[in-house]
């Protein structure tokens, strides 16, 4: 199944061939969930701050639990600092 991946800031390096902007559609087999797609595109998950799917936050004890969806849009944020 296909999911649009969505990576920001620093983590944007991770994003595989073909991405346009940050963001890139993603095959993954289904019931993907968050953590799968992590390990796959080798973010480092210390680096995962925020992880929502189509606009709702996972906490990351519910990251290895939630699965994705046909076209869901899975978005990734690193820790952001700033005042």
């Amino acid at each position: 199944m296909k999911v649009r991946i969505k990576l920001y800031a620093s983590l944007a390096e991770y994003l595989p061939m073909g991405a346009v902007k940050n963001e890139a559609d993603l095959e993954v087999c289904d019931k993907a969930t968050p953590t799968q797609i992590i390990l796959r595109l080798g973010l480092p998950e210390k680096m995962c701050h925020m992880v929502l799917i189509n606009g709702v936050y996972i906490a990351p004890d519910e990251r290895g639990s939630t699965s994705l969806a046909v076209g869901d849009h899975l978005a990734i944020w690193p820790p952001v600092a700033g005042g």
